[in-house]
């Protein structure tokens, strides 16, 4: 089996990050997920900055964003992920608790690949991070030259 593929999981909640990162391992996604906390390290980890100097040069199959986050905002890392020829074919979801129209609008119009408003409900949240993960992580067929899918790991 080959391994799985990355998810970068760009969230400054660390409340839901705790939840994010149970929701994917009840799901076998857990060993795949890096966690930033801001957009300035999301952007950090995609162009192998900083402390990510000396990461792998493969590409997550993945990136979720929060809108609202510090130092660079979510709608800003999607701006430069959708501009960048080496970036644009990674799937994005914005998953915020924004549900102001000018954001959904504003990440539809920069190529966003899904818009999630995050569920209040703590069962609710953990069901959404995990379809999300196992869906455009497993399942999308990504187009030729993005991140190839990872063969499907095994359950419990």
């Amino acid at each position: 089996m080959t391994d799985l593929k990355r998810i970068l999981f760009a969230e400054d909640s660390e409340r839901d990050i705790e939840l994010a990162l149970e929701a994917f391992a009840d799901h076998h996604l857990a060993n795949s997920v890096e966690v930033v906390r801001d957009g300035a390290e999301a952007l950090d980890y995609l162009y192998r900055r900083g402390k990510y100097a000396g990461r792998s040069p493969e590409l997550p199959a993945l990136v979720t964003l929060d809108v609202k986050m510090p130092k660079v905002d979510g709608i800003e890392v999607l701006k430069q992920i959708k501009s960048d020829p080496d970036l644009k074919k990674i799937p994005v979801v914005m998953m915020t608790s924004s549900r102001e129209q000018q954001d959904l609008i504003r990440s539809y119009e920069l190529g966003v690949n899904a818009y999630v408003v995050k569920p209040v409900k703590f069962s609710e949240f953990l069901d959404s991070v995990a379809q999300l993960g196992i869906f455009w992580a497993l399942v999308n067929e990504p187009p030729p030259g993005a991140p190839p899918k990872p063969e499907t790991p095994p359950t419990a």
